[in-house]
């Protein structure tokens, strides 16, 4: 019997503990604390081609940091388990709470005590008519309840309102994100303009499913993406303005319908909401070998590095013989520094120039080694020619040549 009293006593000094207000605060705390690696490293739900740059340039860092959840923070079990107990703690410490302060509200303030000279704080007024204490005190905006010869009066309902008020936004905060991650899914997919897209796994980058969703409740739609366009401020080099121009089949198969896609205007397609997260270049060049043949004609997407779009990529041709790697950076508005080198100092395409490191060799493609598409091991490879392209000029580099045609975004 004493065990089970003692057992029965600790769960309720739990619940109390955890109920407290207190624990609220700290778990609030802690919550923000764990949420400060989503501001630190780049997040898959918002910027995969980030993710995928880190661990290009921190291969023996980046894996271990994934193991922990640390590019899917707000989806991670350590980050979930704070806000479920955050979750219990504001129930339990806000509903009690609202459930009181509700019967307040509709009760009449308490009767005047009999004896006011009992209390910490009084003062006793003669000869005063209560028609005139209770108009008053209504023009205050106090409720007042008036009984034979006394006047009880009462106000401050309203702050206890917007303190309730506040703690029950955050509840339904986390019953959404609650929500989200179980019957949610989440998506990313880079493409260009001209692409077409088709709602099915294969045409992720990456794809997650809450737990009560599958491929098999995916909104059959398809996207062909028609033009893009950005505005951005010449003084600071921020952006003004992202216009996404797509057709819309939805479902498979139906007439294609014109819509417009902005970063704070997504574009919805029943239950699916499709947004536009960022953007970049991807330079296309056309590949030619020693006789002249196009070995390669088409656009290759680089990822951004800075916010004017600095970008770098690989270009792979594994077709030529030697095979040929291009080690590349695109610049929209081509500037230089002694010390920093080639660079952008503008976003918006105003003077782009590719600069390409040509590579012969082996590029790998068979070793049965998963390889980053941005980048090409150069270790079992040669250097054979360096070259800032401009648009239209072809570069010969012994092996072939390659003419730098124009971009997509």
């Amino acid at each position: 019997m004493s065990t089970v009293l003692d057992t029965r006593s600790f769960l309720r000094w739990g619940w109390r503990q955890l109920t407290s207000m207190r624990t609220a605060l700290i778990l609030l705390l802690l919550l923000g604390v764990a949420a400060i690696p989503g501001s630190l490293f780049p997040q898959r739900t918002q910027n995969p081609m980030q993710v995928r740059q880190y661990f290009i340039d921190n291969p023996a860092v980046a894996p271990w940091l994934d193991r922990i959840k640390f590019f899917e923070v707000y989806s991670s079990p350590w980050f979930s388990a704070i806000y479920l107990l955050l979750f219990i703690s504001l129930i339990g410490c806000v509903l009690p709470r609202t459930i009181e302060h509700a019967k307040a509200i509709g009760a009449k303030p308490p009767l005047t005590p009999k004896f006011l000279d009992r209390m910490e704080h009084f003062t006793e007024i003669k000869k005063v008519d209560l028609d005139v204490i209770e108009n008053y005190l209504r023009k205050k905006r106090y409720r007042v309840r008036r009984e034979a010869g006394s006047i009880s009066a009462e106000k401050g309902y309203l702050r206890e309102s917007g303190n309730l008020l506040f703690h029950l936004s955050l509840v339904m905060i986390l019953i959404a994100v609650g929500v989200g991650s179980l019957f949610g899914m989440k998506g990313d997919a880079i493409l260009n303009v001209g692409d077409r897209f088709v709602n099915t796994p294969t045409s992720y980058d990456s794809l997650g499913f809450g737990k009560y969703q599958s491929e098999n409740t995916m909104q059959p739609f398809a996207i062909q993406v028609v033009d893009f366009q950005a505005k951005y401020d010449p003084a600071t080099n921020s952006p003004l303005d992202y216009t996404l121009k797509v057709r819309v089949a939805n479902p498979y198969g139906a007439t294609q319908v014109e819509k417009t896609v902005k970063v704070n205007s997504p574009l919805k397609l029943g239950s699916t909401n499709v947004y536009l997260q960022a953007n970049g270049y991807a330079p296309i060049v056309i590949v030619k070998d020693k006789s002249g043949k196009i070995i390669f004609n088409g656009p290759t997407t680089f990822l951004p590095q800075d916010g004017n779009l600095t970008s770098t990529g690989a270009i792979k041709i594994p077709d030529m013989s030697p095979q040929i790697g291009f080690v590349s950076s695109f610049l929209p508005t081509a500037d230089r520094d002694p010390v920093r080198g080639g660079f952008s100092s503008y976003p918006e395409v105003l003077d782009p120039k590719l600069l390409v490191s040509v590579w012969k060799g082996d590029l790998g493609l068979n070793s049965g080694v998963a390889q980053s598409v941005y980048r090409i091991d150069t270790s079992k490879m040669e250097r054979i020619g360096l070259k800032a392209l401009v648009l239209n000029e072809p570069y010969d580099f012994g092996e072939g040549s390659i003419t730098f045609t124009g971009w997509n975004s």
